[in-house]
Parts: structure tokens; C-alpha cells; sequence
């Protein structure tokens, strides 16, 4: 009875260490087609940019950035905010958006707050980006065009926030 139990008990590890992972191996069928290969989606990605490393907290990403000496680029959106979702869509089909946040920045996307007051300098809203450089101070001065939202963009915007992703490299280089 012992060694049933401890065949089950390994068993089950087994099998929620592959549905952890998402592969699991049922019966193999003997078909014409290879089998394919499920994947997950980026998942810190979110839409954004999947060929972008992404941190998943603020301060991974406040770490990396003085570790490699490149401004953070901060997201604040809502799955379910129309505005947001709209920013992502034209963020995610900017080529030259996408090259400069894979090559120069540490980018970091939000669907939640964070304690750090520093992140809201104007107030909570969606969707906002903030840069930080590797100082670690928030670049309070690279914002958008809205008086209201200091920080936001929208899709219309796209050239602003290429243009600030510039500043924030350049600052950079002329700063530190």
C-alpha cells in the first residue's frame, strides 16, 4: 500500500509540474501530420511588443536599468480601457517604437498600480508611460501634450512618444 501511495503521490507531481508548464501528453495519435507543438504567448508582453524582453516588476526593472545603464520605460494600461488598447495597437505596429524598445530601454508594462508615488506624479490614469532614468529618478520632464494627463499618449501620438524615447536616450548620455 506504501509504494501505491508514493506511485500516485509521484503521478501527480508529474502531471501538475506539465500542467504548470502547459504541455501535457495525452495519447499520441499516428497521423499524417506532425503534431504541433503548443506555445505559450509572451505573457509580459501583453500585446505590446512580443519580441521585447519584458521585466514583470518595477523594481526588476529599476535594477536593470542601473545595472545596464538604460532609461525604464514604465506602461500603466487596462486590458478592458478602450484608450489603452488603442495606444497598444499603435505602439505595437511602430517599427521604429518596437527597435528602440528592444535595443535601448528596459521596458516594463502595467495593469495595476503601484505603491511608488513617483509613477502617478500627476495622478492615477490609463493609459500612461513614464520614463525613469538609471539614476533611478523619474523623468518628470519627458511627457506628453495634455495639460490634464501630463503623461499620456494616444494613438495619434506616436510621433511625440518616438520623439521622447529620443530625449530619454539623449538625456541619458548627456547626464550621466
Amino acid at each position: 500500500m506504501p509504494d501505491l501511495s508514493f506511485a500516485l503521490l509521484v503521478l501527480l507531481a508529474a502531471l501538475s509540474g506539465c500542467l504548470a508548464r502547459g504541455s501535457v501528453v495525452t495519447s499520441k495519435k499516428v497521423d499524417k501530420e506532425p503534431a504541433k507543438e503548443k506555445t505559450c504567448p509572451p505573457s509580459l508582453s501583453r500585446g505590446w511588443a512580443d519580441e521585447v524582453n519584458w521585466v514583470q516588476t518595477y523594481e526588476e526593472g529599476l535594477y536593470k536599468a542601473r545595472k545596464s545603464n538604460r532609461p525604464l520605460m514604465v506602461i500603466h494600461h487596462l486590458e478592458d480601457c478602450q484608450f489603452s488598447q488603442s495606444l497598444k495597437k499603435a505602439f505595437a505596429e511602430s517599427k521604429e517604437i518596437q527597435k528602440m524598445a528592444k535595443e535601448d530601454f528596459v521596458m516594463l508594462n502595467l495593469v495595476f498600480e503601484t505603491n511608488d508615488k513617483n509613477l502617478w506624479p500627476d495622478s492615477q490614469y490609463v493609459p500612461r508611460i513614464i520614463f525613469v532614468d538609471p539614476s533611478l529618478t523619474v523623468r518628470a520632464d519627458i511627457r506628453g501634450k495634455y495639460d490634464n494627463r501630463l503623461y499620456t499618449y494616444e494613438p495619434g501620438d506616436i510621433d511625440l512618444l518616438i520623439s521622447n524615447m529620443k530625449a530619454a536616450k539623449k538625456l541619458l548620455k548627456q547626464e550621466l
